[in-house]
């Protein structure tokens, strides 16, 4: 559960009062983590460095996401490092920590940016982060050269410096320019309240044409019941067993409930369906158009 404002403030004062770890202390604090699970360990390693995790969190307000959200995953991020470090490798927890905390809250950014997913390759996530930086100054640049870039020469450099291609540059440009809106909001004052959903076209069958279809349906149901009355007993089950049933009986099957070889069934089959084609012949092209 997110964490409201007040908590957010008395988090931040209590991590700007926390203990500043030493080398020493720090690499003794991993250890007893890893080795030993000590809880009272990991709890002073991960207090001692949630100012790290809060400033980083601040760098992604911009995103418009609520402070005491980055916040919370920042912490995750944090948590993650902790129980992922290793504390023979000789790299400060610090250093470590700093890639989790922004992947974790990069994830959150680009998971609640848009209903639509913003990306999900390195490349695109660097994209994501990036563009807009990258933009402003390439546009900088020009301008003091005295040059004028239209937008497509601005989206050709900025793929060229982040290393994207030109399809993800012009999918992000799109994506970036506004977050979602609900399809149940309004125009505008003057539509009397009309919503942008009743704008879209219904693609699905007419009223006139579900009618139609109704029709035919039942006609050609009552076509078929009578060319099923023209035929015998056997005929009319081993239709209805290879042609009615959701999963088909096989003629194997057939042949062994009725004592006839495999063959036989088949040719009784064929039999029957020449019969109810003869007698539906009547019907002419009506049938066919319903069978197309």
């Amino acid at each position: 559960m997110a964490l409201d404002a007040p908590q957010t403030s008395s988090m931040s004062r209590t991590a700007m009062r926390a203990e500043l770890l030493d080398a020493e202390t720090e690499l003794k604090l991993a250890y007893a983590w890893r080795d030993q699970r000590d809880e009272e360990a990991l709890h002073r390693l991960i207090t001692a460095y949630m100012r790290l995790a809060i400033s980083m969190a601040s760098k992604f307000r911009r995103y418009g996401a609520p402070m005491n959200d980055l916040i919370q995953e920042a912490g995750l991020g944090l948590m993650k490092a902790a129980d992922k470090f290793d504390p023979d490798r000789g790299v400060r927890f610090s250093t470590y920590a700093v890639w989790w905390i922004k992947a974790s809250i990069q994830d959150y950014v680009m998971r609640n940016w848009s209903m639509v997913r913003t990306g999900s390759t390195s490349s695109q996530k660097s994209l994501f982060f990036n563009m807009r930086r990258v933009q402003a100054r390439i546009e900088r640049e020009a301008m003091a050269k005295g040059e004028q870039l239209d937008g497509h020469q601005l989206r050709e450099m900025i793929a060229h410096e982040v290393g994207v291609p030109l399809r993800d540059v012009e999918m992000m440009e799109g994506r970036l320019s506004g977050t979602d809106f609900s399809l149940n909001a309004t125009q505008s004052v003057e539509d009397e309240g009309r919503e942008w959903i009743d704008t879209i076209e219904d693609e699905g069958p007419r009223g006139d044409q579900l009618v139609e279809q109704d029709h035919d349906l039942m006609a050609l149901r009552e076509w078929l019941g009578d060319a099923m009355s023209k035929l015998n007993d056997r005929e009319r089950f081993i239709v209805r067993e290879r042609k009615l049933r959701d999963v088909p009986r096989t003629l194997e099957s057939l042949g062994e409930e009725l004592n006839l070889s495999k063959e036989r069934v088949r040719q009784l089959e064929a039999a029957a369906f020449q019969k109810m084609r003869k007698h539906l012949e009547r019907h002419g092209s009506e049938v066919q158009n319903l069978l197309a």
